[in-house]
């Protein structure tokens, strides 16, 4: 079990995370943003990749800072337990529905992070603002060395789309972390 642990401290928050990429898709999340806490729950069930994430920040303000944080942190510990790695797939995808909505997410482990997030909503899912999704996302992808594609297909309940967006991301990065047989993903040889 190779696990990796990263700190991220900054003036307003402090986020700790530890993860397994060969897990069991096993979680302790302990972080001031309830709905964010249950969104990294089922990225890492879904995922496979074991996830202890703790997170404090100045909430009182808003959640961005936290949110942010907790998305760049992590994608620090993937792109090092990635860096880990002899050889994997690299690509994933996966479209995910939940009742009236569905969502796609596409994935490539390139090294090179881009978001392409292409969901239109607006508004709150209790305290936690939907535009909060792209700003963990982009975080999350920018560090994590990943290329990711947010497509919304369609959707009403808002809590559904974010859970689509979260278990698609889940099944995209379990099927791009699979370990190839030989050699390295890329026709230049490296990632």
């Amino acid at each position: 079990m190779k696990k990796v642990k990263v700190e991220r401290k900054t003036k307003e928050v402090q986020v700790d995370v530890q993860i397994n990429l060969r897990g069991e898709g096993k979680s302790k999340i302990d972080i001031p943003v309830p709905f964010l806490a249950h969104m990294l729950e089922l990225l890492s069930f879904h995922s496979k990749i074991d996830m202890e994430i703790s997170a404090k920040g100045d909430v009182e303000v808003d959640f961005h800072h936290t949110v942010e944080d907790i998305g760049i942190a992590l994608g620090e510990a993937f792109s090092k337990a990635i860096k880990m790695e002899e050889g994997i797939v690299r690509f994933g995808d996966a479209t995910v529905p939940m009742d009236e909505s569905l969502v796609t997410v596409s994935v490539d482990i390139s090294g090179r992070g881009f978001l392409k997030y292409n969901v239109d909503k607006k508004g709150k899912i209790g305290n936690f603002d939907m535009e909060l999704v792209e700003t963990f996302l982009q975080g999350f992808a920018a560090k994590g060395g990943l290329t990711l594609h947010v497509l919304l297909h369609y959707g009403r309940n808002k809590h559904h789309i974010v859970e689509c967006i979260f278990k698609a991301l889940a099944v995209s990065l379990r099927r791009a972390i699979q370990p190839l047989r030989e050699g390295v993903s890329s026709t230049k040889g490296v990632l």
